[in-house]
C-alpha cells in the first residue's frame, strides 16, 4: 500500500470514491475548489494541497473527476496544473467524462514529461461510487493499467481495460447513449401509461421481468414514480457528454439520429430550469407535450 494518491475533483462522484481510496488504507492528497468537500476528506484522514501542481509534486498517482474536458486541460495541463508538479513515472488516472480526442492530447503530452496517462471514466452513478462497485473502462497503455489496478479496484467492481489511450473515454460515450436513450424510450412509455389512465406502477411490475427489463428501468422508474430527481447523474453533465458523442460521431463519420434528438431533449430541459436535475427527469419533456405527470396510484 505504498502508493500516494492525489484526487482533484470532489464532487458528487468524486468525492465518495476518494473517501473509498482512503478507507482502503491509501494515503491521499486531495484538492478542490469546493473548501467544504475538501474538509470533509481530510476529516477523513486525507491531506489538503492548495494547487493541482502540489497534487502532483506528492503523488505517485493522480487521480482527477472533474466535469468536463476545458477543466481536465487546466488542471492537468495549466501553469500551476499537474504536470507542473508530477514527477517522471508517476500516473495520471482521468475518471472524468472527457472528450476522446481530447483525452488522447493530454496523454500526449504527459508522455513527454514521463508520465503515463490512463482516460478511466466510469458508470453507475452516485449509489455506485458510495459502495465502490463502479464500472470503470479504461484506455492506455495495459503496463500502466496493471500497475494501478488496486486502486481502480478500491472504487469499482467492474474493471475493464479497453484499448489504448481514448479507448475509456469512447467506451463511455457509448455508455451515455444506451443508458440515456434508454431513459427517454422509457419516459416515453410511461407517459403513453399516465395519459391512458392505467396504474403506472403496476405497468412497471408487470414488464420489468421481460425484454423490456433494465438495469435502467429498475434505477429510474421508483424515483419517477416518487417525484425524485435529485441528481445522480445531472442533465447537464449529461447534455455535455452526448454533445461529445455527436461531436466524436460526426468526426468519424458515424450518423447518429436518435443521440441528436436525445441532445436537444437536454437543451429542452436546460432551458426549463432542470439542468440540475437527474437524467431519470428526461421523463419531464414528455409530461409536458403530454400534459401529464406521471406518479404512483392515488
Amino acid at each position: 500500500m505504498s502508493k500516494k494518491i492525489g484526487f482533484i475533483g470532489l464532487g458528487i462522484m468524486g468525492k465518495p470514491m476518494a473517501l473509498n481510496l482512503l478507507s482502503k488504507g491509501y494515503e491521499l492528497t486531495v484538492n478542490d475548489l469546493n473548501k467544504e468537500a475538501v474538509q470533509a476528506l481530510v476529516d477523513a484522514g486525507a491531506t489538503a494541497a492548495d494547487s493541482a501542481k502540489e497534487v502532483g509534486a506528492n503523488s505517485d498517482v493522480i487521480i482527477t473527476m472533474l466535469p468536463a474536458s476545458h477543466h481536465v486541460q487546466q488542471v492537468v495541463l495549466s501553469e500551476n496544473g499537474v504536470l507542473s508538479g508530477a514527477k517522471k513515472g508517476s500516473v495520471i488516472i482521468d475518471m472524468s467524462s472527457i472528450s476522446p480526442v481530447v483525452s488522447q492530447e493530454i496523454a500526449a503530452q504527459a508522455e513527454k514529461q514521463g508520465v503515463d496517462m490512463l482516460d478511466a471514466p466510469v458508470s453507475g452513478g452516485e449509489p455506485k461510487a458510495i459502495d465502490g462497485t463502479l464500472a470503470i473502462m479504461v484506455g492506455g497503455k495495459e503496463e500502466v493499467f496493471e500497475q494501478v489496478k488496486d486502486v481502480l479496484s478500491a472504487m469499482g467492481s467492474e474493471i475493464t481495460l479497453v484499448g489504448t489511450n481514448g479507448s475509456g473515454t469512447t467506451a463511455k460515450l457509448a455508455n451515455q447513449v444506451i443508458v440515456n436513450l434508454n431513459i427517454a424510450a422509457m419516459s416515453e412509455a410511461l407517459v403513453l401509461a399516465a395519459k391512458a389512465g392505467i396504474d403506472v406502477e403496476k405497468m412497471y411490475q408487470a414488464i420489468r421481468g421481460g425484454l423490456a427489463g433494465s438495469a435502467v428501468l429498475d434505477a429510474k422508474v421508483p424515483l419517477i414514480l416518487d417525484r425524485n430527481f435529485v441528481a445522480g447523474g445531472r442533465i447537464d453533465i449529461n447534455l455535455k457528454d452526448i454533445s461529445n458523442v455527436m461531436e466524436t460521431a460526426h468526426n468519424i463519420g458515424v450518423p447518429m439520429p436518435l443521440s441528436s434528438h436525445l441532445l436537444e431533449i437536454f437543451h429542452a430541459l436546460k432551458v426549463d430550469g432542470k439542468a440540475a436535475d437527474d437524467h431519470g427527469g428526461i421523463v419531464q419533456y414528455y409530461e409536458k407535450l403530454a400534459n401529464v405527470t406521471v406518479g404512483r396510484a392515488e
